[in-house]
């Protein structure tokens, strides 16, 4: 199943989703010497980093002391060595030692690698911030996988796929009374046998205490039951004992991702399992409404691609080119297909950003619910003239009326983001956590005005 997202207009879209004195001949002179001594004790390398610069290695470790060079001429103990003589002054007759051009060349390859390797060891450990962060909400960091399975000159849709196919799952679940009416895709989320797909995949089956099944990519088939859902950002998770012996996927964060990066949407699109698409990312924070009724609308700071995502494709994973999950796929845009058609990918798919995703799944695992941030105002979702998102109805002793929101104000910016309309406000509401304390830019009489707002948390009950 997929849903219906709505353009910026909230019309329907789809349903789915760096030596002076010349010795004689064959003598070394005593300032060759100390020019060599100097050449290979004193001379840096250009663009080698201080070894401090090093990234540090997990358990703590001090440097060793500099290896200092025995006194010339032996002493006894108590005696004082007699003093070295003065060096000879150079001229300027007296060439330099150079260092050879290769040593050079040996330099810059040195330098350029460590700082691949530290690019790459800070982005590990922002990963692993990212995941003891969220662990505090339910996540076990240790269950979670984030290093990227595929090296970026290695990478492949072909690899890709092979990597990322045995973590993906399709879905089938009860809707409206009938066993496997309902199909979608996900993924094993971690170690502990949870996986993720859409809230609407499940969503009836949850609510009538209805069958639901995964099945992996050698078709075997589990129970699953649900932890928890939220209708707000259209995920769901699942506890499915049995796929622990599957790979969990890993992670990636939406952060780091580029328009035109290339990816890869893998799921079951029209109940093909096992089916693999590519594109671009063609759009980033694109907002999008999806869902039916007011009961079951999201609204998705989404990620655009143009990767075919066809119904049955909701809730699998949208993957980078190094193996690691980017978003959820969630809806897509049609030009219509008639009235209870199902229409097919046009090129513009939308996904949850995985960003999102770990913050609710870790809500849903803790608590078994999920929490979003609201202001306490009502926001008008059918304006249509884009000059930002107008406020109908600011509640008494809700935060925004304490930041000073009225009736009638326009929002034209949510934490420096641009919005232009009522589901683009509430979804870069949403791109926040409660408790967070936003600044809004606000029009009113024709002055601008700039509101700090604190974001009240609100949690989702849903059966």
């Amino acid at each position: 199943m997929t849903q219906e997202p709505q353009d910026d207009q909230s019309r329907p879209i789809s349903r789915w989703a760096p030596p002076s004195d010349v010795p004689p001949a064959g003598q070394p002179s005593p300032d060759d010497l100390v020019d060599d001594e100097r050449d290979t004790a004193e001379v840096p390398l250009p663009g080698m980093p201080a070894p401090a610069a090093a990234p540090a290695p997990a358990a703590d470790t001090a440097p060793l002391p500099p290896m200092v060079p025995p006194p010339p001429g032996g002493s006894l103990p108590g005696f004082d060595a007699p003093p070295a003589p003065p060096p000879s002054p150079r001229t300027d007759s007296s060439p330099r030692r150079r260092i050879p051009g290769p040593i050079w060349a040996l330099a810059a390859a040195v330098a350029f690698l460590l700082g691949v390797l530290g690019g790459y060891a800070g982005g590990v450990l922002e990963d692993q911030d990212d995941m003891s962060s969220l662990a505090g909400g339910g996540l076990d960091p240790g269950s979670i996988e984030t290093d990227a399975p595929l090296e970026g000159d290695d990478a492949s849709i072909v690899k890709v796929a092979a990597t990322l196919l045995p973590s993906t799952v399709q879905i089938f679940a009860e809707y409206q009374g009938v066993e496997d009416a309902a199909t979608g895709s996900g993924f094993v989320f971690d170690r502990n046998g949870h996986v993720v797909t859409n809230n609407h995949v499940v969503a009836d089956a949850a609510k009538a205490k209805g069958s639901i099944e995964v099945v992996d990519h050698k078709g075997r088939r589990y129970k699953a039951d649900v932890v928890g859902r939220s209708a707000v950002y259209d995920l769901a998770v699942l506890d499915v004992p049995e796929v622990k012996e599957l790979e969990p996927a890993s992670l990636g964060s939406t952060s780091r991702l580029r328009i035109g990066e290339g990816v890869v949407a893998i799921g079951s699109p029209l109940g093909l399992s096992s089916t693999v698409t590519s594109g671009i990312v063609s759009a980033l924070q694109r907002p999008v409404s999806t869902g039916q009724t007011e009961d079951d609308t999201s609204y998705i700071n989404a990620v655009q691609t143009d990767a075919a995502i066809n119904p049955g494709n909701s809730g699998g994973p949208l993957v980078n080119l190094v193996g690691q999950v980017i978003g959820v796929n969630s809806a897509i845009a049609t030009a219509g297909g008639g009235e209870g058609g199902e229409s097919g990918s046009i090129g513009v798919g939308f996904a949850i950003p995985i960003d999102q995703v770990k913050v609710t799944a870790a809500q849903i695992l803790k608590t078994g619910k999920a929490t979003y941030p609201i202001v306490g105002a009502s926001v008008d979702v059918q304006a249509a003239d884009h000059n930002g998102a107008l406020i109908s109805v600011v509640e008494a002793g809700s935060p925004a009326a304490a930041g000073g929101l009225k009736d009638g104000d326009r929002v034209t910016k949510v934490g420096g983001v641009t919005v232009t309309d009522g589901i683009g406000m509430i979804v870069a509401i949403r791109a926040h956590q409660p408790g967070e304390t936003i600044e809004f830019t606000v029009m009113r009489n024709g002055a601008r005005h700039e509101l700090k707002i604190k974001l009240e948390a609100q949690t989702e009950n849903l059966a």
